[in-house]
């Protein structure tokens, strides 16, 4: 691996379920053995860093976000030395790994948390956060609407209400007790020593609660992550925290500290705007998102997406938009959960494959360090028959054999169905197929990430929106280092005849897709046309 400190700004993330993705061991659950024997697929792809989902032991009533045990691997999925093995195999292809890091709660089954509610003089007891009535922290919002009514919870055994923020069996641990910090730090101490390159730090803004606020992103929070990242970088150079914190840009720009918090943050907000620009065929919600997103120190990153394993949160929209994004994306009611869409990119898009590969165009243009859900870069669909978020979480259809390759189990054995049904069954989606086709969209993934990998403008360079009045062209400039990168999007359904100025450079420009498309260029002046959906990245170096 190399040593480049600054490696993250760079990077294609790709996200892995590791029980949806390849069963070694024919039990019908994937396994960190079978992420081991698909290392090469990734490689081949183009990622440099993994970001595994939970794998520690836990009960499963939240998909492994309810921890009761971090330091062990839950069974299904193999062992610590499999763990150890998949780094040191990572590794030897130039990927890197980072997992899931649970800070705010653990499952109610937890060792602590039964000796919690066991015996109230326990030194456990102050690892939690109980109260004798509900009335506390009042002015907090319940974050799980379908599900959960109150962020407290009676313990009859403890004869006390707990607090949490998500739900009831994910009991919230107690920043305010150092005991609980030092536990935390230990279990990170535990991974960074096997190797581990990082952590996604889940629902960090919730850490600490205080009467008369909303208990998000209090200052208290921000103290405690601030030791995380003290403890890393003394002693684990090169590694990488990531905030998962669903807030306005401002907020977390909070979250990057001075460079002394975290080194890259989730950029929520944009994810829904990028889809209502794609229906309306109008780049104004996303010129507004990014408008509104503040700068940031320059060794952080933003981390974008398009979809990932929970919904497509619709919290940082109005309720107008919200609305309409229901009714655009989302209307049959399975479809919605909490305030937000339990969809796959692909249904979200229609299936449509200009579209798809537009939407991903728009996603590597902007800046940040894009995230690719394991199964989007062959076009999977969803099961919204499935309960909560389980609809997007089906096995990955690696051919057209039984259970689509992912497991030689019994089908009744699988922990999800594979999806069978048209347009989206194993028979038209899978691996096998996309990897014979040149024109699949797998290869066409292949391409988008080696240019992307291949000009660092895209990830770090600033950006400039040119002068446009089609409200349905995008057309923005990223220039690093004496590259310059112009990026132009139609992206409606009508051909689009562009004249534009760009300042600032010299020489005829590259055509980075080698797209055949009508273009006049002198001295800095473009006269193009776009076709309906299509996209052009040119590159100019002088």
């Amino acid at each position: 691996m190399t040593t480049e400190p600054l490696w993250y700004q760079n990077a294609i993330f790709y996200e892995v379920n590791v029980r949806a993705f390849y069963d070694s061991n024919a039990d019908g659950h994937g396994d960190l053995p079978g992420l081991i024997e698909k290392l090469d697929y990734l490689k081949d792809l183009g990622v440099n860093c993994i970001w595994v989902m939970p794998i520690y032991d836990s009960p499963l009533r939240d998909d492994g976000y309810d921890i009761s045990d971090f330091l062990k691997i839950q069974a299904v999925f193999g062992n610590v030395q499999d763990f150890r093995r998949l780094i040191e195999e990572a590794h030897a292809r130039g990927i890197r790994i980072i997992t899931d890091m649970i800070m705010n709660h653990t499952s109610d089954q937890h060792p602590w948390f039964q000796a919690a509610r066991s015996d109230p003089n326990s030194p456990y007891r102050d690892f939690y956060v109980w109260s004798d009535t509900r009335e506390k922290y009042s002015d907090a919002r319940i974050i799980f609407l379908d599900t959960e009514e109150s962020n407290w919870s009676w313990d009859e055994k403890a004869q006390q209400y707990y607090w949490h923020r998500f739900y009831a069996s994910q009991p919230d641990l107690n920043y305010d007790n150092p005991a609980v910090r030092q536990a935390m730090l230990d279990i990170m101490k535990f991974w960074l020593d096997m190797g581990i390159d990082g952590f996604r730090a889940d629902a960090v803004p919730y850490l600490i609660e205080r009467e008369g606020t909303n208990c998000e992103n209090l200052p208290e929070t921000h103290a405690i992550l601030k030791e995380v990242r003290t403890f890393i970088d003394k002693n684990y150079p090169g590694r990488i925290l990531l905030a998962e914190a669903n807030q306005w840009p401002k907020d977390v720009l909070e979250y990057f500290g001075n460079s002394d918090e975290f080194h890259m943050g989730f950029h929520f907000p944009v994810m829904p705007r990028i889809f209502m620009a794609l229906r309306k065929a109008d780049r104004s919600s996303l010129v507004w998102i990014l408008e509104q997103t503040p700068p940031i120190p320059k060794n952080c990153q933003w981390c974008t997406f398009l979809r990932n394993h929970d919904e497509l949160t619709l919290e940082m929209v109005t309720e107008e938009e919200r609305q309409w994004m229901w009714q655009q994306y989302a209307p049959d009611p399975r479809m919605r959960l909490n305030l937000g869409i339990r969809r796959r990119q692909a249904p979200l898009l229609e299936n449509d494959p200009a579209l798809i590969r537009l939407a991903n165009v728009l996603l590597f243009s902007l800046p940040g360090t894009p995230i690719i859900y394991y199964g989007d870069e062959i076009g999977m669909g969803d099961n919204i028959w499935l309960f909560d978020r389980n609809g997007v979480r089906t096995p990955m259809q690696w051919d057209k054999t039984a259970n689509a390759g992912f497991s030689s189990a019994a089908p009744d054995k699988l922990y999800a169905s594979v999806i069978e049904q048209d347009p989206y069954g194993l028979q038209i989606v899978n691996v096998e197929d996309q990897l014979a086709d040149p024109n699949s969209l797998f290869n066409f993934f292949k391409r988008l990430i080696e240019i992307r990998k291949a000009n660092p403008a895209f990830s770090i360079g600033n950006l400039t929106w040119l002068d446009v009045t089609d409200p349905g062209v995008v057309a923005i400039s990223r220039v690093y280092e004496g590259q310059t990168l112009v990026i132009l999007l139609n992206l409606s359904l009508d051909t689009k005849n562009l004249h534009l100025q760009i300042p600032n450079v010299y020489g005829a420009p590259l055509d980075l897709w080698n797209n055949q498309f009508r273009m006049d260029w002198n001295d800095g002046k473009i006269d193009c046309q776009l076709t309906a959906r299509q996209y052009i990245w040119l590159k100019f170096t002088g």
